[in-house]
Formats: C-alpha cells, sequence, structure tokens
C-alpha cells in the first residue's frame, strides 16, 4: 500500500502493514468464510499467522473449516508469505505430503503484488477451491492434518 499524492508516494512500513491486515482480520472478512488473525500475541515482528476457509458450497470442499499457518517473514510485504494448510486437503497447488501452497502453482504468490494481502491469498485460495480441477476432488479425512 502506498499514501501520496501527485508523483510522490509512500511506503507504509511493514509494521504499520501487518497491524492493518491484523485488524482486518479480526474484524471478519466479507461472508465470514475466511479469517485470519495472529498465532502468537506476543511476537512483535508479526511473523507467525493462522487462517481459516470454510469450503465452499457445491464443492468436496462444503461444510469443511481448513486451518492454514502463513508465516510473513521479515522482507514481507515486499516478498509473499509462506502458506501452508494444516488441514489435510487435496488441491493442484498444495504439496500432497507437507501442505505447503506451491507458488509455481498457485499465481498469487508466483506473481505476488506488495499490495496484495493475507486476505487476499485466503480468498483466492478458496476461489481456487471453486475451479473445475479442485472442485470435485477427492478430500482426505475430515480433521487429519499434515
Amino acid at each position: 500500500m502506498t499514501l501520496g499524492s501527485g508523483g510522490s508516494s509512500v511506503v507504509v512500513p511493514r509494521n504499520f502493514r501487518l497491524l492493518e491486515e491484523l485488524e482486518r482480520g479480526e474484524k471478519g472478512i466479507g461472508d465470514g468464510t475466511v479469517s485470519y488473525g495472529m498465532d502468537d500475541g506476543d511476537d512483535i515482528y508479526m511473523r507467525s499467522w493462522t487462517g481459516t476457509i470454510i469450503g465452499p458450497h457445491n464443492t468436496v470442499h462444503e461444510g469443511r473449516i481448513y486451518q492454514l499457518k502463513l508465516f510473513c517473514d521479515k522482507d514481507y510485504p515486499e516478498k509473499p508469505p509462506s502458506v501452508r494448510f494444516h488441514s489435510r486437503i487435496n488441491m493442484t497447488c498444495v504439496n500432497h505430503e507437507t501442505g505447503v501452497v506451491e507458488p509455481k502453482k498457485f499465481g498469487l504468490l508466483a506473481n505476488w503484488q506488495r499490495e496484495y494481502t493475507m486476505e487476499d491469498i485466503l480468498t483466492q485460495l478458496k476461489k481456487e477451491m471453486t475451479t473445475p480441477h479442485n472442485r470435485k476432488l477427492v478430500q482426505p479425512p475430515e480433521g487429519t492434518y499434515f
């Protein structure tokens, strides 16, 4: 996010950006099927986050609650966070052994831009669940984890 008018712009510092994201995540996003927050309120570097996605209707994911871990290193938001499903899921962009969302297979991470947020990642993953190649894939038993 940049602020300013005319030709000048100010880059919002990492911690301000993360505080802004924390506030948004705690309020709940959109229809409430995606949320996120910090893992540890005492982490002054705001690195470790937990995300939740409720599976979209009319897919094999419907009614399931997926938990994810997001890790924002010191170079976030210049570089994307690492994203890993904690709940087992079968999706084309997720490593079947580790649950890691593979950047090369997930456009938002592959083409990361500073303006993107953790909210964008979660909502895009939810959208990815509805695509023809993911919506009917056989899923691991509910309540299993990587």
